[in-house]
């Protein structure tokens, strides 16, 4: 009898043991290996999007003169500024200078000196324009961000005090290059196109 147990208990597991393993071969066959599984993780990782970057004071570059030279055109573009207006800065003063027929040296000079000055207030009011514009982005931005901007009534007030600052300074750079126009109608040319 002991030995019919034994057999008896041999077979079951016997039986136990075979059931089971074409079970695990097929499962086996079934799961990914390890080098499949990590050429799959390498791909998802090409494919994946990259995240964007954020954009801080510290990783924005200074404004060089063609960014000024584009805001200086966009400025004049804008409606309630002189739209004929184009960059003056950017001309050269022998060019903008003509000097009329029986006009002494010293005449001359002084219409140039002139003329360059008037151009480098031209240029320093563009970029008091361009980092105003910048200002006002920010504090547009940052006071729309918040849920309850709409309670902020001294927010609100700033940036109405801003942009009443800019349009003050737009219409000051836009007298400038009338006046530039005046004294050297030939300073009156396009800005150079932007550098890519």
């Amino acid at each position: 009898m002991m030995n019919g147990k034994r057999v008896c208990v041999s077979t079951i597991l016997l039986a136990t043991c075979l059931v089971g393993m074409p079970r695990t071969q097929a499962q086996g066959e079934q799961e990914p290996s390890v080098a499949e599984a990590a050429r799959k993780a390498r791909e998802q990782k090409k494919t994946a999007a990259k995240p964007s970057t954020v954009i801080t004071n510290d990783t924005l570059k200074p404004a060089t003169p063609a960014t000024v030279q584009q805001a200086t055109a966009v400025t004049d573009s804008t409606p309630g500024t002189n739209a004929t207006a184009a960059g003056g800065a950017t001309t050269d003063a022998t060019t903008a200078a003509q000097p009329a027929k029986g006009s002494s040296e010293k005449e001359i000079a002084e219409k140039k000196a002139k003329i360059e000055a008037l151009k480098q207030e031209v240029a320093d009011k563009a970029k008091e324009v361009d980092l105003q514009q910048r200002v006002l982005a920010l504090a547009n931005e940052s006071y729309y961000s918040r849920p309850d901007f709409s309670k902020d009534t001294d927010g609100k007030a700033k940036l109405d005090a801003m942009q009443g600052d800019l349009a003050q300074k737009q219409d000051e750079l836009s007298k400038l290059k009338a006046k530039l126009r005046e004294l050297a109608p030939d300073a009156d040319q396009k800005p150079a196109a932007p550098q890519q």
